[in-house]
């Protein structure tokens, strides 16, 4: 008796019953947990599924999966936003970049009143301005 009960617990425990979850970090160092793995991304199994796991899990009902794909919608949306803001970004300062590398007598407006940069200045803000595009402009 004692063994059929340790059986059958051990048959329905769930992680006899677990499927495989992921790992991964996306590009803006979010940790993610899923049941498959990012399109064309590198993922770390945190659960592997056991050779028992045959039963396919219960889906989710309909209200939770229109709540998570307006979730998702809103994500992708935001991350376009971003997307497009970085290269408008990258656009100016690549802009920038070259003013000051092409123009010897770079001024600017110091309090309403248009001042000259120095050699030295003009050497900083390209450094500055190189560093800029090397850290987000890939």
């Amino acid at each position: 008796m004692f063994f059929l009960m340790a059986s059958l617990l051990v048959g329905l425990s769930p992680m006899c019953m677990a499927g495989q979850v992921y790992k991964w970090v996306d590009a803006q160092g979010v940790t993610h947990f899923g049941s498959q793995p990012p399109p064309g991304g590198q993922a770390t199994t945190v659960i592997k599924s056991s050779p028992s796991a045959t039963k396919p899990a219960a889906s989710p009902p309909a209200g939770v999966i229109g709540d998570q794909k307006a979730i998702d919608q809103q994500v992708k949306q935001q991350i376009a936003e971003q997307q497009a803001q970085l290269k408008a970004f990258c656009g100016q300062t690549r802009t920038n970049l070259a003013q000051l590398q092409n123009n010897p007598r770079v001024r600017e407006d110091v309090e309403g009143e248009m001042r000259r940069l120095t050699e030295e200045e003009r050497r900083q803000r390209i450094d500055e301005t190189r560093k800029q595009i090397e850290e987000h402009c890939q």
